[in-house]
């Protein structure tokens, strides 16, 4: 299927790997970043352009959520089969005549870093089966987790996705603050962190639980509390123990 890929951030690069290492065809990459473009279009031998969209059977369309309906319009052809990356969206967003689809790849993308693109879940939709079926073999050549989901159970998926990915990591961003505010090498952290995400793979969250407040260890609780001068992470302490504390009562 001739496809283009439309956008250059993190889950375009990323989606452009994945189809190169394999050996899945792409006809163009197509956005507005030339810059950033001309990397992709370098490492991975493939035609770019800023302002001239070609004709292909698929559009992948891997740009920020409130950009995807009006890039969405800048494809004409009507036989096409257009697909978003978004996992919040629904398929109704991408305006055109063209046939419309998702196709969402459950993980979180950084250019830096490498993936295992084989254990990432893929979460097809299409206005059709034929679509359907054709999405989720394209898929299921780069993952051997695929799905298909409509809009109703994905924007769940991606609202989980949030809550395990988006919130911790900026929990670790304010643990640094921390750590940096008192001259501590975030590196000490790292095993701990490590062992955290290892335990849920073999524990249920809930049962993986440990520290001061699933304790009921209030002399700790109030200890950290007149530790931390900062409001924004006193307000942060506060909330965490009070929610840790509502699920094991």
């Amino acid at each position: 299927m001739q496809t283009i890929i439309i956008g250059s951030g993190n889950v375009a690069y990323h989606l452009v790997k994945a189809f190169k290492q394999n050996n899945i065809e792409i006809h163009q990459i197509f956005g507005r970043n030339k810059a950033e473009l001309l990397k992709i279009s370098t490492e991975f031998n493939i035609p770019f352009s800023t302002n001239q969209l070609e004709d292909a059977e698929l559009y992948i369309i891997a740009v920020s959520d409130s950009a995807v309906e009006n890039v969405s319009e800048l494809i004409k052809n009507e036989n096409a089969l257009v697909a978003h990356t978004s996992g919040s969206l629904p398929m109704e967003i991408l305006k055109g005549n063209y046939r419309k689809a998702s196709f969402y790849p459950l993980q979180t993308f950084s250019k830096t870093k490498n993936l295992d693109y084989s254990k990432i879940p893929f979460f097809i939709e299409a206005e059709n089966q034929i679509d359907e079926k054709s999405l989720f073999e394209l898929a299921s050549i780069i993952s051997e987790n695929v799905e298909t989901s409509d809009y109703e159970r994905r924007k769940y998926i991606h609202l989980t996705a949030v809550f395990a990915c988006n919130f911790v990591n900026h929990l670790f961003a304010r643990a640094k603050e921390i750590s940096d505010s008192q001259d501590l090498d975030f590196n000490y952290f790292i095993p701990l962190i490590d062992e955290t995400v290892e335990k849920i793979h073999h524990l249920e969250p809930k049962s993986a639980q440990t520290g001061p407040a699933v304790r009921g260890d209030e002399r700790v609780l109030k200890l950290h509390e007149e530790l931390i001068t900062d409001e924004e992470h006193l307000k942060i302490y506060q909330l965490m123990n009070e929610s840790i504390k509502k699920m094991y009562q």
